[in-house]
């Protein structure tokens, strides 16, 4: 539902939009244009109009905001990946739609995830773990569509299930090296193609 003109949103600062959003706009843009580590509090703060004050109370530091930018993406694929794999569909049409989705959804959000695995490694020991454990939990609810595939003798078992998703999110994580939205190929055209590469992999 969206908020009258004349009453903005607790905590939007006056211009329609939530704190917390404009300061993760600013962050991902500053981040993405000139890398996290070369990113500073003060710029951050400039670029979303708003005080140090306001950022520290929402994310304690630019650590935190790096931690948002990915967990944003990840909660929207976990979420998009729980409804394909309970949905009432064939188990490879269910891995096929799960697998394009999140091929659509991180070109999608590219920079989040281009900022993400370029600076991961900057996380405070702490987040990194975390950001380790909700990946985590998203490979193995994919894995385990492959392997209900497989035990229904619907996939071959020649290669293990940690292979096949390896294979499938190495091609994702690179994504932000070269796709590049002016090329011949939609998202969706794109995400049908690694789709099917997985699939038929997968055939028996």
């Amino acid at each position: 539902m969206s908020t009258p003109t004349s009453a903005p949103a607790e905590g939007s600062g006056g211009e329609g939009t939530p704190v917390p959003q404009r300061l993760l706009a600013a962050a991902t843009r500053l981040f993405a244009d000139q890398g996290y580590d070369r990113t500073s509090v003060q710029e951050i703060v400039e670029a979303a109009g708003v005080t140090k004050g306001a950022l520290y109370h929402y994310f304690g530091s630019k650590d935190d905001l790096l931690h948002e930018v990915y967990a944003r993406l990840l909660r929207l694929q976990q979420e998009r990946l729980d409804a394909y794999a309970d949905a009432d569909a064939p188990v490879e049409r269910r891995l096929r739609d799960a697998a394009a989705d999140v091929v659509v959804t991180t070109i999608e959000n590219l920079d989040d995830a281009s900022i993400f695995f370029r600076s991961m490694h900057q996380l405070s020991p702490e987040k990194n773990k975390q950001v380790r454990a909700e990946r985590r939990r998203y490979h193995e609810r994919f894995r385990a569509l492959v392997e209900e595939g497989q035990e229904a003798g619907v996939f071959s078992t020649a290669t293990p299930a940690d292979l096949v998703v390896d294979y499938h999110f190495g091609s994702i994580h690179h994504l932000s090296t070269w796709y590049r939205p002016d090329g011949p190929l939609t998202p969706q055209q794109l995400a049908d193609h690694l789709a099917d590469l997985l699939l038929r992999a997968l055939r028996p």
